[in-house]
C-alpha cells in the first residue's frame, strides 16, 4: 500500500504518492482563507485502478477535519468523490 504524504508551502499544497524518488500520485490545493480550494489529482498509470486518487481526496478531508477548514472540490474528480461520499460533507464548503 501506498504512503499517502502531505506538503505545504504558503498558501499552496499537495497530497501525494511518490515511489523510489518519482511523484505518481498528487492532489495539489490553494488556501483561501478559511477554505481549501481542491485544484487537481493526477495519477500516473502505474497506479491508476488503484483506488489511489479517491485515497488522496480521503487523506485531505482527515487533514480538513484536522485543520477545521472547508474543502471546495474544483477539481471535477475530486467533486466526484464528494459527490459519492457523503460522510465527506462536514468538510464542504457550502
Amino acid at each position: 500500500m501506498e504512503m499517502i504524504e502531505h506538503e505545504q508551502q504558503g498558501h499552496r499544497g499537495a497530497f501525494f504518492v511518490e515511489r523510489d524518488g518519482r511523484r505518481l500520485a498528487q492532489l495539489s490545493y490553494t488556501v483561501a482563507g478559511s477554505r481549501v480550494i481542491l485544484d487537481h489529482t493526477e495519477v500516473d498509470d502505474a497506479l491508476r485502478g488503484t483506488g489511489t486518487g479517491r485515497k488522496l481526496v480521503a487523506a485531505a478531508v482527515d487533514w480538513a477535519r484536522e485543520e477545521d477548514v472547508q474543502l471546495m472540490p474544483l477539481c471535477p474528480f475530486a467533486r466526484s468523490v464528494f459527490d459519492k461520499t457523503p460522510e465527506f460533507g462536514d468538510v464542504l464548503a457550502r
